[in-house]
């Protein structure tokens, strides 16, 4: 009796003579519509044809993984499984707004951090955002401006920049006027028209005035300018400042004479040469007042001290040279 109230209350029993007024369901396709699915009771039409009656008790579990269902919970009609999705439209294409709005975000964040990095500052006022360029020609043209930031290994003992440092700064500012003025042949510091005779510069006076030498961390302005020194000369000046307060280190002042690098002999300043060069002299007096006073020459016996195994540098060994 127990197994046949449990298969009654899963499958439905046919009547042997239902009545008329029976009716059933359409989502559970025969199913009496009297049937409770808590306890399902059978009554027949009239009390007095002695119609089956089946009561059972049939429970479903309370909850499944920790959610409350029901027996009828989740069965659906077969016109609700078998129905299309929704046809597509371009509002049910679009993106979802959180995602879109995420992404928006994510690449305004990168672009901001890509401006702040291009517009970096230096941490301290006196040190300027290009330091290391190959400095620019100003005031009309005539004056060639370079700065340079004094690193540990140009310094001696004392912290101070030592004498060739200085002096390298000086040649290489004359350098980059030649290149930056648009001078600047196959030669050292030649002019094309100077390649063309080979041609080339030598100092035969230098004369330097410092003030004071520059420490590490400073970083120094150093102005340079041309001007002409007789028939057959050149004279080329520096000026060396602190960026920082404006003072001025060092001065000095050179004079320049052409000579073929063939024939070691000096040549007087050929007319396209003087074309190309002449724009740029600066009728102004030295920086430094000319000094008459020759320098003696030093022997084994006048020398306070001898050193060999140096090397001269290039633009030096001219001036030995003549």
């Amino acid at each position: 009796m127990a197994a046949t109230a449990a298969t009654s209350a899963l499958f439905s029993v046919a009547s042997p003579s239902p009545g008329p007024s029976a009716k059933t369901s359409g989502k559970l396709g025969g199913m009496p519509a009297s049937v409770d699915t808590r306890g399902i009771k059978s009554k027949s039409s009239s009390a007095s044809s002695g119609g089956l009656q089946v009561r059972a008790n049939a429970q479903a579990p309370p909850k499944v993984n920790g959610t409350k269902v029901g027996v009828m919970e989740g069965l659906k009609s077969e016109d609700e499984m078998t129905s299309s999705p929704p046809p597509r439209t371009f509002i049910n294409q679009l993106p979802d707004w959180s995602m879109l709005l995420a992404a928006i975000t994510t690449v305004f964040l990168a672009a901001e951090k890509q401006w702040m990095m291009l517009d970096w500052k230096p941490k301290r006022p006196d040190m300027l955002i290009d330091p290391f360029g190959l400095g620019r020609i100003v005031q009309d043209g005539l004056v060639f401006r370079q700065n340079f930031s004094i690193r540990s290994y140009e310094i001696g003992a004392d912290r101070t920049a030592s004498i060739e440092t200085v002096m390298n700064h000086l040649q290489e500012t004359a350098l980059n006027h030649v290149k930056s003025a648009g001078l600047l042949g196959d030669g050292f510091g030649s002019t094309p028209e100077m390649c063309k005779r080979n041609l080339i510069w030598v100092v035969t006076k230098m004369h330097l005035v410092v003030d004071r030498y520059p420490t590490w961390g400073d970083v120094v302005q150093v102005d340079t300018w041309v001007a002409a020194s007789g028939k057959n000369g050149m004279r080329r000046d520096w000026l060396l400042r602190d960026c920082k307060t404006g003072d001025i280190l060092t001065r000095a002042s050179s004079l320049w004479v052409m000579m073929n690098k063939e024939t070691r002999k000096l040549s007087k300043i050929p007319d396209e040469v003087r074309a190309e060069i002449g724009i740029y002299f600066v009728d102004s007096p030295p920086v430094v007042d000319e000094d008459g006073r020759k320098l003696p020459k030093l022997d084994d016996k006048t020398a306070d001290s001898i050193r060999t195994g140096l090397t001269v540098s290039q633009w030096l060994f001219a001036c030995e040279s003549s």
